[in-house]
Formats: structure tokens, sequence, C-alpha cells
């Protein structure tokens, strides 16, 4: 129980009663009074009603005679403020749609995404593959250039087309005096 000072403990239990404790005698009265003077549905205060008496005074002329409202004498100690209105907030549905487009077209464009990945990864695959035959096919080519460039392979085939090795090398002297060696025919 919180600790209020003196007066305030013994005015606020002298107006209310505790939740679920008995009313009787002069707090009873009191409670029906406050009832009845500040309605209230569930935990809504209620504008309390006013009575409508009819004006008997004879209206002017042309105009219809009107109800008028009593004054309603206001209790001075009544603790009561007009409620601030509802707060008003923004209808859901749209919020809801808007969330849940972006949540699909976030899954769709993932899995778009997943999907040019994986395609991504096949062709990646078949183009290692073809370098891979590529690659074997440039190696087995230089190996066949380097064989047949090789000094052994180039006598034995020259041998195979008729020609023969040269023993003496015949010279030229040009005009200027430069000799050019060619070679001479073979015996």
């Amino acid at each position: 129980m919180t600790t209020l000072p003196a007066n305030r403990q013994r005015r606020s239990q002298q107006s209310a009663p505790r939740s679920g404790g008995r009313i009787t005698g002069r707090d009873a009265e009191q409670f029906e009074q406050h009832r009845r003077d500040h309605p209230i549905d569930g935990a809504t205060a209620l504008q309390p009603e006013h009575e409508i008496i009819h004006d008997t005074t004879a209206p002017e002329a042309g105009q219809p005679s009107r109800p008028r409202r009593e004054p309603e004498a206001r209790p001075s100690s009544s603790g009561l403020r007009v409620a601030p209105p509802a707060p008003v907030s923004a209808p859901r549905a749209p919020f809801v749609a808007l969330v849940l487009v972006l949540v699909l077209s976030g899954v769709v464009g993932i899995l778009v995404l997943n999907t040019r990945i994986a395609e991504n990864a096949f062709k990646l695959d078949a183009l290692k593959t073809k370098q891979a035959g590529l690659d074997r096919d440039e190696e087995r080519l230089r190996s066949d250039l380097a064989n047949k460039e090789s000094p052994v392979t180039l006598a034995s085939r020259a041998k195979q087309l008729g020609l023969v090795p040269s023993r003496t090398p015949a010279f030229l002297v040009l005009p200027d005096g430069t000799k050019l060696e060619m070679p001479g025919p073979s015996k």
C-alpha cells in the first residue's frame, strides 16, 4: 500500500469503496449519488443527460417553439475532467498490404537471384570444361611442333624427300668486297 498524507488517505477512503468490498450506510448513499451524477459505460465517461423543457411562452411571429435545456447543478467537489478524444489510427489494411508486397517482392527477388547464380554456375562449369579441353589440344600441338622442329626429325624428313647434306660451302664475293657463304652442290 502506498503511503499518502493523512488527509488525502482519509478522503480517498471515504469517497470510493475498495474493490470487492461491501458498501453500507452513508458510503452506499454517496456511491449511488455519484453513479447517478456521473454515468459511465465501461471505462468511458458519458455526458450527463439534461432534461428538456418546452418553452410555453409565445414564440415571436413566424418562429416555432423551441425546446430549451434546463441547467444542471454540478457538484463542486467532482474531480471529473473531459476525456481526450480517442487517438486516430491509420487503417491497418493498406499497411499490411504494403508489408506483404514488400516481403513477397523480396522473396521473389532472392529466388530470381539464386536462380541466376545457379544458371551462371552451370555456364561457368561448361566453360571451364571447354577451356581444359582447349588447353590439352594446345599442349599437344606445341609438343608436335617442337618434335617436328628438332634437328633429328628435320634430317630424317629431308632424307625421305631425297635431300643430301652439303660437304663444301661456296663463297661469293660481292662488288663491295663482302663474301657470302653459299652451300655448294652435293656430290
